[in-house]
């Protein structure tokens, strides 16, 4: 059902056409039409036609335009029915009064302050009052001392509705126009992260996420944000494990490193019996391991060694790569050809 204000008769003309209408949507309509058109929108939705949703914490910012100069009153509605006076106020960029075919944001563009997202949670809206003449609001609002932003007098979107209502009514009614915006509050985004363990089975091993040291081995590390992590498990005497994994929220990643005899760095190569054996890969400067002892760095594309003849564990390392390991049968030399991959 249409509501429609009572005013008092002494603020009625004898060319009044209509009381403003309040709407639970607009709050207050003018129910004549007016050559004079406001529009309001939220920064997420650039359209002014639907309700996009803010996190309590996330910035916003608020535009307007007029099809012709004109005095443009901002009101904030929470779901409360707490008031806020976004427009005018005393920022630098606070002056209501808007060109036509411009657009008037807060904040703008420039200012050293944003304007955050509080709550409670639920429906808002932007009210937009525009007027070709100055209105007065001392009824609405007022400015306490040195604060910024005006203080409400009313609270809840009906009082608001009435109390301008009663601020509009000896204004021509042709003369002003009104629209109005919508968002949603929600509460804080909760960040879901996941987890990675890494455990070993000798002591003194340190783990390094994306090159950082973070600690000890059989340990699991919280709070990882979804995403890849390269895993690097280092410890005395022992050539390092690297691997990369991918972390998704709300499950842990398990890395299990079991570290033998056979990839000690002090383990001895054997001197007799041996065959030339090059490696080659398209990552310069990675480090090679055979047998867990490292053997040297890729340079210049290509790495020579003498190599025992047998059965070889070959690991290729290189920074921000993946690692590659292989079982090389070492009998007449060769070449070991690794394109790493990152």
């Amino acid at each position: 059902m249409k509501k429609f204000i009572l005013l008092p008769a002494a603020l009625l003309t004898s060319g009044a056409l209509a009381a403003p209408q309040i709407s639970a949507q607009s709050i207050i309509v003018n129910p004549v039409q007016s050559d004079l058109a406001v529009r309001v929108w939220v920064n997420k939705d650039p359209a002014g036609n639907a309700n996009p949703t803010y996190r309590i914490g996330e910035k916003i910012t608020v535009s307007t335009t007029v099809n012709q100069d004109a005095y443009v009153y901002l009101f904030n509605v929470d779901a409360r029915g707490e008031i806020t006076q976004i427009l005018p106020n005393r920022f630098s960029s606070g002056e209501n009064f808007v060109k036509a075919n411009t657009t008037k944001t807060f904040p703008a563009p420039g200012d050293n302050f944003t304007f955050d997202i509080d709550g409670p949670a639920g429906q808002n809206k932007v009210l937009a009052v525009a007027s070709k003449t100055e209105l007065n609001l001392d009824q609405i609002t007022s400015f306490q001392g040195d604060a910024s932003l005006a203080t409400a007098k009313v609270s809840g979107q009906q009082n608001l509705a009435q109390a301008l209502s009663i601020v509009v009514n000896p204004v021509p009614q042709n003369s002003w126009v009104t629209d109005t915006a919508f968002f949603s509050v929600a509460d804080r985004a909760v960040s879901r992260t996941g987890r990675i363990f890494v455990g070993t089975n000798v002591s003194n091993a340190v783990v390094y996420l994306n090159n950082r040291q973070v600690g000890a081995a059989n340990t699991t590390y919280l709070n990882l944000q979804p995403g890849t992590y390269r895993v690097k498990v280092a410890a005395p005497g022992y050539a390092p494990y690297i691997t990369n994994v991918t972390v998704r929220a709300d499950s842990t990643v398990n890395v299990n490193v079991q570290f033998t005899s056979t990839t000690t760095t002090t383990t001895p190569a054997p001197v007799a019996n041996t065959a030339r054996v090059t490696f080659r890969s398209n990552a310069e400067g990675a480090r090679v391991f055979v047998d867990g002892r490292e053997v040297g760095t890729i340079r210049g594309g290509a790495l020579s060694v003498n190599l025992a003849k047998g059965s070889r564990d070959v690991t290729i390392l290189a920074e921000g790569y993946r690692a590659f390991n292989t079982t090389y049968n070492v009998q007449n030399g060769g070449t070991i050809t690794v394109n790493l991959t990152r």
